[in-house]
């Protein structure tokens, strides 16, 4: 049950780990079926699956396990040379599937508006933890967004610091005007969130990316930034633009996810940008 306990703690505390359990086994090994090891993102372990060489290979698994996000099946074969080199008198083979723990995935919307509404219920209904943020109290509380796990009222240039955003996040800019999704967008792209979506037209798209260009903020830091938002399904209503959001953030998770042709645009604006202070200069 510790096991159990501290994947439920990791999850919480946003970090990932690595589940090693034994799922076949031939001959004499030195554990049982159904044999447990968690391996944490910072080293630490608990459990055991066979100990020696066996534990070494499951622990190199575990490491490119929580890089990919996706999971493996090792296979050992313990010969008589292996189990005297371990001191074990045993030998046999041993199948171990090794599996991904990884937090809880967490949007974090920011305009409590009727887009804002859409996308934490879609995204809620997804398994993403939701966060709303927005000023204005009679927007961002709990009768308007149920489904959200938090609504916090704070300025845009403030509000992302209150909350624990990391490299599993997701960012949502979907404010009420375009200073707002400005500002938004600035201390957005400034945390570790895997994903900044902003909703827009490519005119404001351009505006916000040059003045942020502007103002010193490096190229490598709008990577994360897509606009507009979602797959490009033709959606038009706030609803049916949570369906395409939500089907792009299903698609980063799982690693799928490719720029469309409008979201090049934004690697255009940039690359324009740049063209223009080298002829300038």
């Amino acid at each position: 049950m510790d096991i159990y306990e501290t994947i439920v703690r990791l999850r919480r505390e946003g970090r990932k780990a690595a589940l090693a359990t034994i799922v076949r086994r031939l001959g004499s090994t030195p554990r049982k079926d159904h044999a447990k090891m968690l391996i944490c993102d910072d080293g630490t372990s608990s459990g055991s699956v066979g100990g020696g060489c066996t534990e070494a290979e499951v622990w190199q698994a575990a490491k490119k396990v929580m890089q990919t996000e996706k999971a493996t099946l090792l296979r050992y074969e313990l010969t008589e040379k292996d189990a005297e080199s371990e001191g074990l008198v045993c030998g046999g083979t041993v199948e171990i599937f090794v599996e991904p723990i990884l937090p809880e995935p967490r949007v974090f919307i920011m305009g409590a508006g009727h887009l804002g509404q859409a996308l934490a219920e879609t995204a809620g209904r997804l398994g993403f933890e939701v966060t709303v943020i927005d000023d204005r109290v009679s927007f961002a509380n709990r009768e308007r967004f149920p489904r959200a796990q938090h609504v916090v009222v704070a300025d845009f240039d403030s509000g992302l610091g209150q909350v624990p955003v990391d490299e599993n996040s997701y960012i949502l800019v979907v404010t009420r005007g375009h200073s707002h999704d400005q500002v938004a967008t600035e201390q957005a792209i400034q945390t570790r969130a895997r994903y900044v979506g902003l909703v827009g037209s490519r005119r404001k798209t351009r505006l916000i990316v040059e003045a942020l260009l502007a103002k010193g903020y490096p190229p490598e830091l709008f990577e994360k930034l897509y606009s507009p938002i979602g797959l490009d399904l033709g959606a038009e209503t706030p609803e049916e633009i949570a369906v395409s959001v939500g089907a792009e953030l299903i698609a980063l998770r799982k690693g799928k996810h490719q720029r469309n042709e409008k979201q090049l645009y934004i690697i255009k604006c940039i690359e324009n940008w740049q063209a223009a202070r080298a002829q300038a200069s």
